[in-house]
């Protein structure tokens, strides 16, 4: 019985903290999630320009495929909506390549695994973040079996990481226009006084934005939103979704919040921040994302042209067999139809 009556006051609790949300702060925290979108995807069409110096890379096209993948994430796992992405790129960037575009998508996270890396040491130095013998105890860990299980996981991440090398090291030596192809994604970083400037710079603006972004939504749900307790939630939002079991991480950052952010607020306070941030964000970038989608291909079906990229994803590793060409699904968006 006392457990019923726990639960149920915990229940009311989270209730009341959501309902008690200050449109205000919870408005502008949208504002700037919007801008540090916009800063992104100058970045990311930055890199696209240095690797076709020739070709036209429209911002709203590169915007339009950014946050078309950016809405399919926030609802599939996995990180499908980065196929969406490739494929609405490679459809409006003339002479493009998937090869190409998946490494500018590598170039354009550099910058974020090092600022993700600093928070994470920052984290572990401040102890903000569960011990390894507390994460199986958390509820709803998605990382349980690799916790329990370090030695079958670390050899089965070292047998990923060496097949990786391994397949990288033959594509290096018999598939010189598939090397050609994806060098030419990182073409920016040749020059590293123009990748500062146009890469680092939109992004370290967008971290920016991401921060006040966060620190708004703690003030929504009114959690004690200090400079801690601001970059404790980013680094949170960050590990969850390492391994995208579950769309955005949802389960997994809820639970080391409340580790994380004990004593900023009561744990329905927090579950109610964190549970509220998640909600708010997807709808924002489904809104964004499939609405980019219903312009770009004059359609809500991307499944079925995310198979297609994926089929020619495939057609394009080093080895493959070329196919006879499959009709193009209604709807498609081709070289010669307006540009979005």
């Amino acid at each position: 019985m006392d457990d019923v009556r726990g639960f149920l006051d915990a229940s009311e609790a989270f209730f009341e903290a959501l309902a008690a949300v200050a449109w205000g702060a919870l408005t502008l925290a949208v504002l700037f999630h919007l801008l540090r979108l916009v800063l992104r995807v100058r970045g990311w069409q930055n890199i696209i320009r240095a690797a076709y110096p020739g070709a036209r890379v429209p911002y709203r096209s590169v915007f339009g495929a950014y946050m078309a993948g950016v809405g399919v994430n926030a609802i599939v796992p996995a990180r499908g909506g980065d196929v969406v992405k490739l494929y609405l790129a490679k459809h409006r960037v003339e002479g493009s390549t998937y090869p190409t575009l998946t490494s500018s998508l590598v170039v354009e996270t550099l910058f974020d695994f090092v600022v993700a890396t600093f928070l994470f040491l920052w984290a572990v130095q401040m102890g903000l973040l569960p011990g390894v013998p507390d994460l199986p105890r958390i509820p709803a860990f998605d990382w349980t079996f690799v916790v329990e299980h370090p030695r079958i996981a670390a050899f089965l991440g070292c047998v990923l990481l060496g097949g990786l090398i391994l397949l990288i090291g033959w594509a290096s030596r018999h598939v010189t226009a598939f090397r050609q192809k994806v060098a030419q994604g990182f073409a920016i970083l040749r020059d590293r006084r123009v990748y500062f400037r146009d890469v680092v710079s939109w992004q370290a603006a967008s971290w920016v934005a991401r921060i006040a972004s966060t620190f708004f939504f703690l003030r929504a749900f009114h959690v004690d939103a200090t400079v801690e307790t601001t970059l404790a939630v980013l680094v949170v939002g960050g590990l969850s979704t390492v391994l995208p079991f579950t769309p955005g991480g949802a389960g997994t950052q809820q639970a080391i919040l409340v580790f994380a952010l004990a004593g900023a607020a009561s744990s329905s306070t927090i579950l109610a921040f964190s549970f509220g941030q998640q909600l708010v964000v997807t709808i924002v970038n489904v809104a964004l994302g499939f609405g980019a989608i219903l312009l770009m291909l004059g359609t809500l079906r991307w499944r079925g042209h995310v198979r297609d990229a994926e089929t020619e994803i495939r057609r394009s590793r080093p080895g493959a067999q070329p196919e006879e060409p499959s009709p193009e699904p209604t709807g498609a968006p081709s070289r010669s139809a307006p540009r979005a």
